[in-house]
């Protein structure tokens, strides 16, 4: 998946990581149905935090935004993310004896902390397109995940998550996240952004958040 233009390329630099994140045991496990299913509930309750973190980190983005597009572009994926995506980790976990007290009130793994404080501190100490390029990862990184486990996978007990991430409204918001990024790089580095002395920056923040993102899938195979 593309997502626009400047994704590739950040993608692209990152090189192994981003095979290791998108291919991750975990990912493949849910792909044929091997991962265990302890392991895919202590995932989810993790998410579940995170997700908070991570729609606290666009809200943000609506502060740091230049432009009243970005400002709704940025709130409109806080709405996906908690009206949307949050709804799989709490009727999945409901399903399974968890309700959502429990979820809110769960610990934070390390592996948690350290990536959505990572994120935040993108966002609080550097500008908007510092806190894109932490956050572009999970976004993107899933839809292109979902999206492939979708034409790949068979019989699988982790369907709901495949078609949450496949599904048209998450791909949407994936494509909408691309345009965002583009645009605003567009807008503050101009036409050749990969001449701007701001490049390796950027390009080196997705690729942190990506190694964060292969801890997270870690973390749920190790408990």
């Amino acid at each position: 998946m593309s997502y626009g233009e400047i994704f590739p390329l950040w993608r692209s630099a990152a090189g192994g990581a981003w095979r290791d994140y998108t291919r991750h045991a975990f990912v493949e496990g849910m792909r044929d149905g091997t991962l265990p299913r302890e392991a895919f509930l202590r995932y989810l309750v993790q998410d579940y935090l995170f997700l908070i973190h991570f729609s606290r980190a666009w809200a943000l983005a609506v502060t740091k935004a230049e432009t009243l597009d970005e400002m709704r572009a940025c709130a409109a994926t806080v709405h996906a993310l908690m009206h949307d995506e949050m709804r799989l980790h709490i009727e999945t976990c409901a399903a399974e004896g968890i309700p959502e007290t429990q979820l809110f009130a769960a610990s934070e793994a390390p592996q948690n902390i350290a990536y959505t404080r990572y994120v935040l501190d993108a966002g609080h100490s550097g500008d908007f397109l510092d806190l894109m390029a932490a956050l572009a990862p999970c976004v993107l990184g899933y839809g292109e995940i979902g999206a492939r486990l979708a034409k790949e996978a068979g019989e699988t007990p982790f369907a709901d998550w495949i078609a949450t991430y496949a599904g048209e409204d998450y791909q949407r918001t994936c494509r909408n996240v691309g345009t965002l990024i583009d645009t605003a790089v567009a807008r503050r580095l101009g036409p050749a952004p990969q001449e701007s002395p701001r490049w390796p920056r950027l390009r080196d923040r997705f690729e942190t958040a990506t190694r964060l993102e292969i801890g997270f899938w870690s973390m749920g195979l190790a408990g």
